[in-house]
């Protein structure tokens, strides 16, 4: 017998498209001084653990962050079309904890082939010492499906949103 899992909502379903159709997005973290960073990150999602994953170079100040506060934030926005209203872009925001899987974990191998799957290119980058998978659990949203279309999102419903 298998369980199935509930249904999404129609903004599920909407948030799911989103997330897979883009590929990157605004990271925030918080460095040392509580001063809030954004970065510019490539991201996949592996649909086996429900997270979403990075690869980062331990050089950047966001890995950095990361490490000593793993409380972060992922803005994700559709794409901008020329003549088209601006607050109508579907965008969510993700609340996430980062963890760094140890390589050769089967963590860290669920990381890069996801990751890999979606950026078969940088396949020699994974095997550079200074560059690192992490993962991101999310923990809530934020989803604007357009003007006057706004929601929280549980835990559990990004689960299901980021699962197979």
């Amino acid at each position: 017998m298998t369980m199935s899992l509930p249904r999404l909502p129609r903004l599920g379903h909407s948030l799911r498209e989103l997330l897979h159709a883009r590929r990157l997005g605004a990271l925030g973290t918080v460095d040392a001084h509580g001063g809030v960073f954004v970065s510019m990150v490539p991201y996949a999602i592996d649909t086996a653990s429900g997270r979403l994953v990075l690869h980062v170079s331990g050089l950047a100040a966001h890995t950095h962050h990361m490490q000593a506060n793993p409380q972060v934030s992922l803005l994700v926005t559709g794409a901008d079309a020329p003549g088209a209203p601006v607050h109508d872009l579907p965008r969510a925001t993700l609340q996430a904890l980062a963890d760094a899987p140890a390589p050769g974990s089967a963590a860290w191998a669920s990381a890069r082939a996801a990751y890999l799957g979606r950026f078969a290119d940088v396949a020699p980058m994974t095997e550079l010492p200074d560059f690192r998978f992490v993962t991101l659990q999310v923990t809530g949203a934020r989803q604007i499906a357009g003007f006057g279309s706004a929601r929280s999102v549980t835990a559990d419903e990004m689960a299901q949103v980021l699962g197979a």
